[in-house]
């Protein structure tokens, strides 16, 4: 488990190295120079895009100002305490929701409870590894692949015929104002669904990061939101704000 998050931080930080040499470089290349499918390329492209370290175009990607190699290492290490404690929330014999986030996936590895089932639109989850008693369900639907995320009527209609115990559901964005957001219409519904259709809690995860961005679509406004968990360098006046509305925040510690 430790020397596959090792290779990922060291392929994504080769990226940066190439890109950061060469200025603009295609996928294919890319893949074929880290020996990888275009499929990983295009995932930690995406990753890499999402903090800012690189901009991707149709085919390829290039060159930002100021790329830092180590905050791609320091979000990381935010996310997986995140998901660390996210996952000592589960209990044996959990049914659970896990949305396409990145830091909600990296749950699957440290959850410990016996006869736990997830439901997630993630399609990489297959691919994670997992205690033996752990159950993975596929929503299906239209699969996008740079992603991997399964969206559309086949996705929400697994989603609504389920009633899970917990769910845990990543963002783009959050906002005192207004609440949860996501860069992609096609994942709202599906978002909604997940921290609704539940008996127990719903969470949201979301790193420093996060915090007072707001991306383009609300998946669950703020009076709707009761718990979110985030690492230990947010502020402690954010924390107040979100106390205020009556949201529990949950910080994962070192």
């Amino acid at each position: 488990m430790k020397r596959s998050r090792k290779l990922l931080k060291k392929r994504r930080n080769h990226i940066l190295e190439i890109v950061e040499k060469l200025g603009d470089v295609k996928v294919l290349d890319l893949a074929e120079n880290l020996g990888v499918s275009p499929i990983t390329i295009r995932r930690d492209l995406l990753y890499l895009e999402d903090r800012k370290l690189l901009s991707r175009y149709y085919g390829g990607v290039k060159v930002r100002q100021e790329e830092k190699l180590d905050e791609v290492d320091e979000i990381e290490i935010c996310k997986q305490k995140i998901a660390k404690y996210a996952a000592s929330l589960v209990e044996d014999g959990d049914t659970i929701f896990i949305n396409t986030s990145s830091t909600a996936l990296a749950m699957i590895e440290y959850i410990t409870a016996k006869d736990v089932t997830v439901l997630t639109n993630n399609g990489n989850a297959i691919n994670h590894q997992r205690s033996s008693s752990l159950t993975i369900i596929l929503t299906g639907g239209e699969l996008r692949h740079i992603k991997g995320t399964m969206v559309g009527d086949p996705a929400l209609d697994s989603i609504n015929r389920t009633t899970a115990k917990k769910s845990f559901v990543g963002c783009s964005g959050l906002s005192v104002e207004i609440g949860m957001t996501t860069e992609f219409f096609n994942e709202v519904k599906i978002n909604e669904a997940m921290l609704t259709r539940v008996v127990g809690e719903a969470y949201i995860l979301a790193d420093h990061t996060k915090f007072c961005k707001k991306s383009s679509f609300t998946s669950c406004p703020i009076e709707k939101i009761k718990n979110i968990i985030t690492d230990d360098r947010i502020s402690g006046e954010i924390i107040r704000q979100y106390e205020e509305k009556g949201i529990k925040i949950h910080q994962a510690e070192s």
